[in-house]
């Protein structure tokens, strides 16, 4: 999941929570989630929850490693393909087992209870401390658009998440509405800075020579995994449909429609994106900047671009928040269905929201905006950020051994290769986090070491 935000801090504020939900029956229901959800939600939910900040820094690092706009585009476009290949695989799981809750649904059948628990809690915890970070940034760029709320970044972001919490509390009708709006504006915004970087751009800067020594042979390959590490974690966040999969109508049909479509979607806004920076400014402008395309925006709202891209950046991240809450929710839930942890986490209100779940997982990122220290948490799950990828890839070939005679109305097209070279991408991405933060990923392996305790206790407490 991932990532979105890496840093920041926050603001606690407590958040009471239900141990009954009185439904149109009249009794407490676990268990019951409402299958109501369409291909377009399946596509602002991917939409929304991978374009965020990431688009906005992302560009820098990539040029400072390619330093050319034909490397630079062309490695935005050798994401998108990865993000297709690795679609493919994942849409066989979610249409054969559609039951909501992400990679943990997945793992749990495939794997056992083990793995599965630890692709869950890990994923939850991530969610929640992305979610926090989002929610601190919110605050600042607000900040920057008011300066009344300038210095007040934790309890803005604070506020903000417990009021998109209280959205999700009236139902999946309300969420998904909302997820559905913010998504399409976030969109609009995109394509109109898009729009007025090739309508409008200063060609005489985006013409000026930019001399950069660009490296070859095998730095240039490792300058290549480098730029790709980057984009693998802007483009996450594609698979997002897949946390809902029990909620979807005709998940055989709905399913791989949201996750191509918004892989697709993702990938244009993203190469669009990237070909517009270019077009404003040299290569060399953008290699290393923090903004690019806030420089950019710079040069076509004659200095207003900081308050452009701020506006930009809050309507990223409402979307992205309110995906988070839609998916820290259903792994909560799917979790306690399976009493694999708390109890009453699987208790569902009429309108068909896990709300003890969804408010357990709004109190935990708003502990994470209180901790302040959640970039450091964050940075100790990305080592499982690639872990619950790969148990994705595995659960493929375990249940097509397993389970060969079992009806699958969607099928990896060029399986098994395709799917090893899935696993051994993300097998590859796995070993470079390692290598770039050793210190984090042995906190990871012990963290993994302390999980199985974790594991039995938090069993034996939900049985």
């Amino acid at each position: 999941m991932a990532a979105l935000l890496r840093d920041k801090q926050a603001y606690f504020v407590g958040v009471s929570l239900v141990s009954a939900v009185e439904i149109p029956v009249g009794k407490i229901e676990r268990g019951r989630l409402l299958r109501i959800l369409g291909f377009a939600f399946g596509v602002a939910v991917i939409v929304g929850n991978t374009i965020g900040v990431g688009i906005l820094r992302t560009p820098g690092d990539v040029a400072a490693r390619l330093p050319t706009p034909g490397l630079f585009l062309g490695v935005w476009i050798l994401g998108a393909l990865f993000v297709l290949l690795a679609a493919m695989n994942i849409t066989e799981l979610g249409v054969m087992l559609p039951s909501s809750g992400g990679h943990y649904t997945f793992a749990r059948y495939a794997l056992g209870e083990y793995p599965g628990f630890v692709i869950g809690w890990t994923d939850w915890l991530s969610c929640c401390g992305s979610n926090a970070a989002a929610a601190v940034v919110m605050g600042e760029y607000l900040g920057l658009l008011f300066p009344l709320f300038a210095g007040k970044a934790r309890l803005i972001g604070a506020v903000v998440l417990i009021l998109l919490a209280a959205v999700q509390w009236q139902g999946v009708r309300w969420g998904s509405g909302f997820q559905q709006f913010s998504t399409l504006l976030k969109g609009i915004a995109f394509l109109v800075i898009v729009a007025a970087c090739f309508l409008f751009a200063p060609h005489d800067v985006a013409s000026a020579v930019s001399r950069i020594e660009l490296p070859h042979g095998w730095p240039l390959f490792a300058a290549v995994l480098l730029a790709m590490q980057s984009m693998i974690y802007t483009y996450d966040g594609w698979a997002g449909v897949i946390y809902f999969s029990e909620e979807v109508e005709d998940p055989a049909r709905n399913i791989p429609r949201s996750m191509f479509g918004g892989a697709i979607a993702v990938a244009t806004i993203y190469i669009a994106v990237a070909g517009a920076i270019v077009y404003v400014l040299p290569i060399g402008a953008v290699a290393g900047h923090p903004m690019a395309l806030g420089a950019a925006a710079d040069l076509i709202w004659k200095g207003n671009g900081t308050r452009v891209i701020a506006a930009l950046t809050v309507l990223s991240v409402i979307s992205f928040m309110n995906a988070c809450h839609l998916m820290t929710s259903r792994i909560l839930y799917a979790m306690a269905r399976d009493k694999v942890i708390l109890r009453h986490a699987d208790i569902v209100n009429r309108g068909g929201t896990p709300t003890v779940a969804l408010a357990l997982s709004t109190a935990a990122a708003l502990l994470f905006i209180a901790y302040g220290g959640f970039s450091k948490i964050i940075a100790v799950l990305a080592f499982f950020f690639a872990i619950n990828y790969i148990a994705d890839f595995i659960s493929i070939f375990v249940l097509r051994k397993r389970e060969p005679n079992r009806e699958r109305l969607y099928r990896v097209p060029g399986y098994p290769w395709t799917t090893i070279l899935a696993l051994l991408i993300y097998s590859g991405f796995l070993a470079s986090i390692v290598a770039a933060d050793l210190r984090n990923s042995v906190y990871s392996l012990l963290l993994l070491a302390g999980s199985y305790p974790a594991f039995r206790a938090l069993k034996r407490i939900a049985a």
